[in-house]
């Protein structure tokens, strides 16, 4: 069954002509619950929602599956105070997403542009990712072109990072 949360994103992206795949499965969690359902031939990104020591500045890391990031690091590389991962309540708050479903289609919540996205360069140019449409019981496929014409149409800061 498709959720409003999860209708939205496809209602935008159809209305941005940007064409996926939808695959449904059993609510998945972590990296490790989604390799065990074996969807799609595509890199699985991994999103993770950061905040820097303050919590004035909220971050989207968007990096493949296999990838572990050092936040002390990325946190030098961007020019920022330390990152951590924000609360459950603060993804809700910025992104409307709940923890197991991050996803740069949460960006559709952030109308105050609040959170920026840090992509890792790895995932330049790969024909296709795999990512959550803001529910952890689907994922979809769609061409890494069609993510980065989401995020311009999105207007939020994106970067691009080495992890």
């Amino acid at each position: 069954m498709i959720t409003e949360i999860e209708q939205r994103v496809y209602d935008t992206l159809n209305d941005l002509q940007i064409s996926y795949h939808r695959f449904e499965h059993e609510p998945v969690f972590t990296m490790e619950d989604l390799d065990k359902v074996g969807i799609g031939e595509a890199m699985h990104c991994k999103n993770l929602f950061t905040r820097n020591r303050k919590g004035d500045e909220h971050y989207l890391i968007v990096m493949g599956s296999s990838k572990r990031v050092d936040l002390k690091s990325l946190s030098e590389q961007i020019g920022c105070t330390s990152l951590s991962f924000a609360s459950e309540e603060r993804l809700f708050k910025y992104l409307g997403l709940k923890a197991g479903a991050v996803s740069p289609f949460g960006l559709l919540n952030d109308l105050n542009k609040s959170v920026k996205v840090l992509i890792d360069r790895d995932l330049v140019g790969m024909k296709s990712l795999c990512m959550h449409p803001n529910v952890n019981t689907a994922t979809i496929e769609i061409s890494y072109n069609d993510v980065e014409r989401f995020l311009s149409w999105s207007q939020h800061e994106v970067r691009y990072i080495k992890i």
